[in-house]
């Protein structure tokens, strides 16, 4: 069992954060990286990337959204008991390296795959400068975290609840408007990585996404993961996660991803129903 020794409900208990004993993997996982976890033996096989890790203490961060069966069941688990199983690290990490200017745009749960990311371009001498968004300001994870990471931090709220008013696009804009931007990493909701890429696109800036295509196996054996990136067929498991945005089909990926989401609606209803009935017993 990969024990849980940090449990933290965030944005309303939407999204939890998980920090698991594993000292094996946060010995060797880099920026950029994920895991596969499973609650139990009836349990489904999850990749989530690791918001942060801490060798020391051998432990791994995990950050996830509640929106169907298995994340419910993860939302269950409680400090000391644990996962099954939690694999990794997997895929490739990210390339960093000093490039100049690296603008780390973040949406939504994207965020905790952001961050490590965005900590390891400061270290390696890069002025960076951060944007993060969500809907509402509750919704919002990791400000402080994010803070620290970059040298400038910018904060979007679609409804204008908190910092500046309209998307994550909206202030990228202006940073490429004004200044030059080696690199730009967006990480967060596959419509925003698709117009922030489309943005990029126009002023040439060098793009990298973080794919989140459904994945079973994660070694590249089942092919459930594959993306089109330049009319090819890739593995975000093992070519992968991260991908040239400006390459990337991203209208393939949103298809896939709704392949089935009648079915995840149906099995979180039928969890929710029981879980309910077992707390009124």
């Amino acid at each position: 069992m990969f024990k849980i020794v940090k449990r933290e409900e965030m944005s309303q208990g939407t999204v939890v954060l998980n920090e698991i004993e594993a000292p094996l993997i946060a010995k060797k996982a880099k920026p950029g990286q994920f895991v596969i976890l499973k609650a139990n033996e009836n349990g489904e096989r999850i990749p989530l990337t690791m918001a942060y890790t801490d060798p020391e203490r051998g432990i791994i961060a995990v950050i996830y959204q509640v929106v169907g069966k298995s994340t419910a069941l993860f939302k269950t688990l409680n400090v000391g008991e644990g996962y099954q199983d939690v694999i990794g690290p997997l895929g490739k990490p990210t390339h960093i390296e000093k490039l100049g200017k690296v603008v780390c745009v973040g949406g939504g749960t994207g965020v905790a795959v952001l961050h490590p990311i965005t900590r390891a371009m400061k270290q390696a001498g890069n002025h960076v400068i951060a944007i993060i968004g969500a809907r509402t300001k509750d919704l919002l994870i990791l400000e402080e975290f994010m803070k620290s990471a970059s040298h400038e931090l910018h904060i979007c709220t679609d409804d204008g609840s908190y910092g500046r008013h309209g998307f994550v696009t909206h202030a990228l804009k202006d940073i490429l408007d004004k200044e030059k931007v080696d690199l730009v990493v967006a990480i967060g909701p596959v419509p925003m990585m698709k117009f922030v890429s489309k943005l990029t696109k126009e002023y040439n800036v060098p793009t990298l996404v973080s794919l989140n295509p459904i994945m079973v196996d994660g070694t590249g054996m089942c092919g459930g993961c594959r993306v089109s990136v330049g009319g090819k067929n890739q593995f975000a498991c093992v070519d992968g996660p991260e991908f040239d945005g400006h390459q990337v089909d991203f209208d393939e990926l949103m298809m896939r991803l709704q392949a089935y989401c009648e079915e995840e609606k149906m099995c979180h209803n039928e969890f929710c129903m029981l879980e309910e009935s077992w707390h009124k017993k």
